[in-house]
């Protein structure tokens, strides 16, 4: 029988992650017990590589922790996934919405 080992409670373990529509990057950070979102996003730009660094809004891009939206004065959580979101190049719905009236006119042209 093993004897389960202690967690270590002086520090917390949180997984920051951004994506691209080619690539994931994660980046894992040990933080304080009081650190905040923010706190782990500096953390892992530190260890970033440059060319990301430059490609991702560090201070503007909205974040959340496993897909929910937080702030970046939020705590987190040891096993966080803080997650940097990327600002959509069109809305969803607009993007659905010109889809099917393209479809109604290629229709309505064809005799369908």
């Amino acid at each position: 029988m093993s004897i389960p080992r202690q967690r270590d409670t002086d520090r917390k373990r949180c997984t920051v992650a951004y994506a691209t529509p080619a690539r994931q990057f994660l980046w894992q950070v040990e933080l304080p017990p009081a650190a905040t979102i923010g706190d782990a996003l500096l953390a892992a730009r530190a260890i970033a590589e440059p060319a990301v660094c430059a490609a991702i809004s560090w201070e503007t891009a909205a974040v959340g922790v496993f897909g929910d939206p937080r702030n970046r004065s939020d705590g987190c959580a040891d096993g966080d996934r803080i997650e940097i979101y990327r600002a959509l190049a069109q809305d969803p719905r607009v993007r659905r919405r010109e889809k099917v009236r393209g479809e109604r006119r290629s229709a309505r042209t064809s005799g369908r």
